[in-house]
């Protein structure tokens, strides 16, 4: 039986899984691939922290570079996470013919395509199942499973960081900030929750399900991005009196003028399936032309589950090694000489309705005076809510308004002109309201 010798970079919280899982299953994988599995060395700057596993029988080192450039190193699996020092790493161990796995999901999303094309070149894996939705086997389902289907949607739940602060938002009426505070002391969320809570972590993987799913180069730069800090309480208790729950959603759509690919807050059906998904979960909807929509769902993060799909893609490695096989399935679903760019369609040109949210005085004449300035907007207004009243004309009262569709453009100069009226006192807000499929 050969051996695959693995070289391990990042012996952080994922790195510890993957350690504890090629021991704890080793057997396993041998029946499944007919390779053993065998971590020969791992890298990491901090090699005195007990992180209650016996590393005895490997060689650690300090030297990551070291270990991408060593010929008794056949696969790399990349942990450290961030683009600096990891893209050097990556492209170096590919450069020596080694095979990469990693679960960095900004490096592949902002430089992918530059490493998938030095891999394509000398022919070596690089696997990324672990980068989108952790255990959630959702990259390998697009690029195999549904690989007969024209996909024209990809919708849902990348972050589960934010979904449990919308969730706790939602089950407990806290302020945002109150939840942050609390999701940070139980470690959902990073000292410095930016990445997740502005929906960048979240756009890293839209970029790379959309590229696989529609045949296109990876272009992180053209996805439209807004987290959820201005979400309060206030408008998730509105949106439950409405029949919707808020959710940072993912969407990735193919049209006749182009691809949407938008990271935002938006209101769901509370009886939708994407709606029923809570706390730290991730789920994804896929459509396709012939399989219809098939829903994944799990945990997205933490040591096991993002573990679980680090080692999946190295036994896929090994299986490919004992056939003699080499990038059986292309990097992104869709031969390389085949990806074309594709137009994206502005969120100005977007359809839908709006939630919208006012601060205004308790007078007469007011409501008036807002609906004049929808009507040179042409916004038709579907719903209108307003409860209790001022005893202060200087307290303003909320006002919330449903539109019918409209364009994003529309909404967004209305706003403004809204912002500028005597009678509306804080800056208008609006969230997308979204009829997925499900």
């Amino acid at each position: 039986m050969d051996t695959l010798r693995i070289g391990l970079l990042g012996l952080g919280t994922v790195g510890t899984g993957v350690v504890r899982l090629l021991r704890t299953n080793g057997v396993l994988f041998e029946e499944r691939s007919d390779m053993r599995l065998r971590l020969v060395r791992i890298a990491d700057l901090d090699l005195q922290r007990d992180r209650g596993l016996d590393l005895r029988g490997f060689d650690l080192t300090q030297d990551a570079q070291a270990v991408v450039t060593a010929p008794d190193i056949d696969v790399v699996v990349e942990l450290i996470g961030g683009i600096k020092p990891a893209r050097e790493l990556v492209e170096t161990a590919l450069r020596n013919g080694k095979h990469v796995v990693t679960a960095n999901k900004a490096l592949i999303a902002r430089f992918g395509q530059d490493l998938l094309h030095v891999a394509e070149k000398r022919g070596c894996e690089l696997a990324f199942e672990a980068a989108v939705a952790g255990a959630v086997p959702v990259i390998k389902a697009l690029r195999e499973s549904l690989a007969a289907n024209q996909i024209d949607q990809i919708h849902g739940i990348l972050n589960g960081t934010c979904n449990y602060i919308l969730t706790e938002m939602r089950e407990k009426a806290l302020p945002f900030a109150q939840v942050l505070k609390s999701a940070q002391e139980m470690g959902y969320a990073e000292a410095d929750p930016s990445f997740d809570v502005d929906g960048i972590d979240t756009a890293h993987k839209l970029a790379i399900l959309s590229a696989i799913a529609f045949g296109t180069p990876m272009d992180f730069s053209s996805i439209s991005v807004e987290g959820i800090r201005h979400v309060t309480e206030v408008d998730i208790g509105w949106a439950k009196r409405m029949g919707y729950r808020i959710k940072l959603l993912a969407i990735a759509k193919r049209g006749i003028s182009g691809l949407e690919l938008r990271v935002h807050p938006a209101m769901v059906a509370s009886d939708s399936m994407v709606a029923a998904v809570d706390g730290v979960f991730n789920a994804v909807f896929i459509h396709g032309d012939f399989a219809g929509t098939t829903m994944y769902f799990g945990r997205g993060a933490g040591e096991k589950p993002t573990a679980s799909a680090v080692v999946g893609d190295i036994v896929d490695i090994a299986r490919n090694h004992v056939f003699g096989i080499r990038r059986r399935v292309p990097l992104l679903s869709t031969q390389a000489e085949y990806l074309r760019p594709l137009p994206v369609v502005s969120m100005d040109d977007l359809v839908g309705e709006y939630y919208l949210r006012l601060a205004v005085v308790d007078q007469s004449g007011v409501l008036a005076e807002i609906s004049d300035v929808f009507r040179r907007h042409a916004i038709s207004i579907k719903t209108i809510h307003q409860e209790g009243r001022s005893s202060q004309a200087s307290v303003p009262v909320p006002l919330v308004l449903v539109t019918h569709e409209t364009t994003e453009r529309h909404v967004r100069a209305a706003l403004r002109d809204l912002e500028g009226l005597g009678s509306v006192r804080e800056k208008p807000h609006f969230i997308r309201i979204e009829r997925v499929f499900t």
